[in-house]
């Protein structure tokens, strides 16, 4: 089963990454306040970037990678 590492745009204008086998269904967790402290306090308002692995440890590894990038360089991968 693939795994998915995305990017959330939040109302605020901050960016959310994470990691899930369905994307969809884990959204709508962030939306009603589950899973993610950080989507509690700045909720989420849609997915921007969604990128697809074979196992979890690739989806893990580029989920951190994806977090420690600066947020203009996060706004160049969510626009590219």
């Amino acid at each position: 089963m693939p795994y998915f590492v995305y990017v959330l745009l939040c109302e605020d204008g901050s960016y959310y990454t994470g990691s899930a086998k369905n994307v969809n269904f884990r959204f709508k967790q962030h939306a009603k306040g589950y899973g993610a402290r950080y989507t509690k306090i700045h909720k989420p308002s849609r997915v921007v970037y969604v990128e697809k692995f074979t196992t979890h440890r690739e989806a893990l590894r580029r989920e951190k990678a994806i977090k420690s990038l600066t947020r203009k360089k996060k706004q160049i991968l969510v626009n590219s």
